[in-house]
């Protein structure tokens, strides 16, 4: 079993492209733990704002009457991926995973199933 620190950090090693983490409870809108990022890119802000982004597909989930779960958000730019991973079991209710990927480098395939690797060693 892995902590967030340890979990973050098989992230940046393991995944081709990524270039941030972060461990995000989404009730708050507090990261839990960050590694990466710059000084151009504020991975707290960031963990913060995509809380809004997850809120808002639960949200629009249950106005639909889905009973679906997520197993994750994909957000393109022109030159990154950002993947969210809602996090189930052991205590991971509320929480996400947040990744950033140099869309240049990154093998997106691979990055959901490291990802869900990850998660799966994670314990909260």
């Amino acid at each position: 079993m892995a902590n967030t620190e340890t979990a973050l950090k098989e992230c940046l090693s393991s995944i081709d492209g990524a270039t941030a983490a972060a461990l995000v409870d989404y009730t708050s809108g507090m990261a839990l733990g960050t590694l990466g990022g710059t000084k151009d890119f504020n991975l707290e802000v960031a963990a913060a704002g995509n809380t809004d982004v997850v809120r808002a597909k639960l949200r629009t989930m249950e106005l639909l009457g889905l009973k679906e779960e997520i197993e994750d958000i994909l957000i393109t730019l022109n030159s990154q991926y950002h993947l969210i991973r809602l996090l189930k079991g052991r205590g991971g209710s509320g929480l996400f995973l947040y990744l950033v990927l140099d869309g240049s480098r990154a093998n997106l395939a691979m990055a959901r199933h490291q990802l869900r690797r990850i998660e799966n060693d994670l314990e909260v």
